[in-house]
């Protein structure tokens, strides 16, 4: 079949799911989507684009399953270290500041991005104090999230991650190891709230400090990236602080004069005054 072909099936596609399900992944950049739809579409035993759809359209067991393709987990505990180690230098001393905190992981996904937030807010003696909201659109990643348990081969990665963002303890004391998994300690997510949540439809959490967005907003067009920028812009509180991923940038957006580059090369902006 043609490629224009291809891209006009996956258009209708993603208008069928947001009608039908009310998740909008129809301004989510072509070349990323168009690649996990038809890898959906082959692992799930479809021959086209448009066999896809009608099976999705009548099984919603089916658009569970297609959602964990177009939503695939990438992640790691503490993943680009010298990000962590900014955030620890530049934006903890601010944060101390505040009687209480409300930090939203937006795109958390299966969790590694939460616990290694935690870890870091509690040594800085600032967990205890602060709520996270951790969301994202897949229901299975949040249900992993909640969980805590990763792969006990992916913890030596995690280690040398942690020591390298400046890590202030062994990191094994945050986990017990059993089987093949790694269980977190359960204190470091008391004051998490787990929630479903799209940049794409839903609004924003109000009055917080900190907002870490990274490497979501690389999936998205332009118009949405916009969109997303609003609901952090609009989220802040006074001067509070974004996180991007290191491949996502504020610079050329609608947005571009509302906030400040605190460190620009980790991609760390600050919310101008109003």
């Amino acid at each position: 079949m043609p490629s224009k072909d291809i891209d006009i099936e996956v258009r209708l596609l993603m208008e069928a799911v947001y009608l039908k399900y009310n998740y909008d992944f129809r301004d989510y950049t072509g070349a990323s989507q168009k690649r996990r739809v038809l890898h959906g579409m082959r692992e799930m035993g479809c021959d086209t684009v448009s066999s896809l759809q009608s099976r999705v359209m009548h099984d919603p067991a089916a658009f569970s399953q297609l959602l964990q393709y177009l939503t695939i987990p990438v992640s790691e505990m503490f993943r680009d270290p010298s990000f962590y180690a900014a955030l620890r230098e530049h934006v903890v001393p601010f944060l101390h500041t505040y009687p209480s905190l409300k930090v939203w992981i937006a795109g958390c996904s299966t969790g590694e991005e939460v616990y290694s937030m935690a870890i870091l807010l509690k040594e800085e003696g600032l967990l205890e104090r602060t709520i996270i909201y951790a969301t994202d659109i897949n229901p299975q990643s949040l249900e992993a999230a909640r969980r805590g348990v990763f792969a006990l081969r992916d913890m030596r990665k995690f280690t040398e991650n942690y020591q390298q963002a400046g890590g202030k303890a062994a990191f094994s004391d945050y986990y017990t190891a059993a089987y093949e998994g790694a269980l977190f300690d359960r204190s470091l997510v008391d004051n998490v709230t787990f929630a479903d949540h799209s940049l794409a439809t839903d609004s924003v959490f109000s009055e917080t400090q900190l907002i870490s967005c990274r490497n979501v907003m690389i999936y998205f067009n332009k118009k949405l990236q916009d969109r997303v920028l609003g609901l952090f812009h609009e989220s802040l509180c006074h001067r509070g602080f974004l996180a991007l991923g290191s491949k996502e940038s504020i610079e050329f957006s609608g947005y571009a004069k509302r906030f400040e580059p605190l460190v620009k090369r980790e991609r760390l902006y600050r919310k101008l005054g109003q």
